[in-house]
């Protein structure tokens, strides 16, 4: 078969040698064929005739009108589910066979025929205008924190322009989270974007009946900032999509640099945290000449940060316990039926009384969740101990495993004392130390020895007087000597 570049070098010999017996031969080819394509003045590939001809009869003509109607009641009917309703209509008719030539049919009615398909329109991004923010999810990456998991997500902030990035650990998609990770990414930037984009947040975005688009918090953090709120439509992902992007090549650089790392387990959440800050930085290191552009025409950060806590009152009931968004934490029995301020941040909860902040303590993730510090109580439980047995949050009254062993142990002993033998015992680490008394009871199951409260006390204050310091003595510093040592190195010389 000639090919079009034989046909050219055809062409380019006749017009040297004006031999075509002698061009043919050079060509490859023979001269007749020659010939006919001087006389067409064509290449091969101009010569093919379209195919436009059916080799074969359309096995679905009869049915297609009624198939047709179908497609245009319901677009979204799937050309399997309508041949397999053929096969069921028609049975014997259509064989498995033919799928494939349904599908072509259907395909190409869609093409020239069906629904116009959405169109995706490239936008043009401007330095310093826009920045857009989501919330993802990071628990299938498989992250521990001293070998449990660690479930959370990444609040994570992009500069549409440059793609400069930053992210922050939260647990929920709440307000708190959205204004702290939104303040810290602005502050770490050092400079304020004029729009913010985000999806259907509930934190920030009502809902469709709702007549305003955007909630009162939401509003009054970026009015502290300056920022002119967007957001996209429901269910329209496409519309955020330079965060979508990132999100997926953020975690797709967090698998990668885990694997170099050797493992996906961290001592503690610190060092989790300097982990991500440290990807950050290297994903940012190829944009600062973008992100130059970006900062030199941004606006200035305000004086300080916004608060981003939730503010209430709350009643402290006769269990010494609060309820916090839907949550159980107990404070000092002191404050039974007084009404203390509760400050809700994102990760912790802080306590207020007369103006002063009385406890702090993480915040529970989730509802219906307790959190109880057996100090605020033990004072009074220890002169009620029939309440340990059943009482709603015993679990929380067992600081270590050690101190749910010595429970069960002093239950063998005598399980009608356990409850005070236990409970004074948990009183010492309350009013003494709770390492010191963690560490006698360890020593006395070491040992083998039974476990009393008159024991651990008796080898607490025998801890106390004795110092297991040694005294260290550090004799003077000559000077001299170091003038000696840099004249004859000569460094004053």
């Amino acid at each position: 078969m000639v090919t079009d570049q034989q046909v050219r070098r055809l062409i380019m010999l006749i017009k040297k040698d004006n031999s075509l017996a002698v061009s043919v031969t050079k060509a490859g080819m023979d001269e007749k064929t020659g010939r006919k394509y001087i006389k067409l003045g064509k290449l091969p590939s101009e010569c093919v005739k379209v195919h436009i001809w059916k080799t074969r009869e359309d096995p679905f003509t009869e049915v297609w009108n009624r198939m047709r109607k179908y497609l245009v009641n319901n677009p979204g009917l799937e050309a399997k589910t309508l041949f397999e309703f053929l096969q069921k209509e028609y049975p014997g008719k259509f064989s498995d066979g033919q799928i494939r030539t349904f599908q072509r049919k259907v395909k190409i009615w869609r093409a020239t025929e069906g629904n116009p398909k959405e169109v995706f329109f490239p936008q043009k991004h401007i330095p310093g205008i826009l920045c857009a923010s989501d919330f993802t999810h990071m628990t299938e990456l498989g992250i521990t924190i001293a070998g449990q998991e660690f479930s959370h997500l990444i609040y994570h902030f992009v500069l549409t322009y440059s793609n400069w990035e930053i992210g922050s650990v939260c647990f929920s998609e709440s307000y708190e989270s959205l204004s702290e990770g939104l303040q810290n990414a602005l502050w770490e930037l050092g400079g304020v974007p004029i729009k913010h984009r985000t999806d259907c947040l509930t934190a920030a975005v009502h809902k469709e009946c709702n007549p305003k688009d955007f909630t009162n918090r939401y509003l009054g953090l970026l009015r502290h900032y300056k920022i002119q709120p967007s957001k996209i439509q429901p269910g329209k992902a496409n519309e955020n999509g330079d965060i979508e992007q990132r999100h997926y090549r953020f975690k797709k650089a967090v698998e990668q640099s885990l694997m170099l790392r050797g493992s996906k387990n961290f001592s503690n959440r610190k060092e989790y945290n300097e982990f991500l800050y440290k990807l950050f930085i290297q994903l940012n290191a190829g944009r600062q000449k973008r992100l130059e552009e970006e900062l030199s025409v941004l606006q200035k950060l305000p004086v300080n940060k916004l608060d981003t806590c939730k503010r209430f009152r709350a009643k402290v009931g006769p269990s010494s316990t609060i309820r916090v968004l839907h949550n159980t934490y107990s404070v000092d029995s002191r404050l039974i039926r007084e009404y203390v301020q509760i400050k809700a941040y994102a990760q912790y909860i802080e306590v207020w009384y007369g103006q002063k902040q009385v406890d702090s303590f993480p915040r529970l993730r989730g509802e219906n969740k307790y959190a109880i510090n057996y100090r605020h109580i033990i004072y009074w439980l220890v002169r009620k101990p029939g309440a340990f047995d059943q009482y709603k949050y015993r679990q929380d009254l067992f600081p270590s495993t050690i101190f749910r062993l010595t429970y069960d142990n002093l239950c063998r002993q005598n399980i009608h004392t356990a409850n005070k033998q236990y409970l004074e015992i948990l009183y010492l680490a309350a009013q003494e130390t709770e390492i010191g008394v963690e560490n006698i009871l360890k020593y006395l199951f070491e040992q083998n020895k039974p476990i009393t409260v008159d024991i651990v006390k008796e080898l607490l204050d025998k801890r106390e007087t004795e110092s297991d310091i040694p005294e260290i003595q550090i004799q003077a510093i000559d000077l001299g000597a170091y003038d000696q040592f840099l004249n004859r190195k000569g460094v004053f010389s």
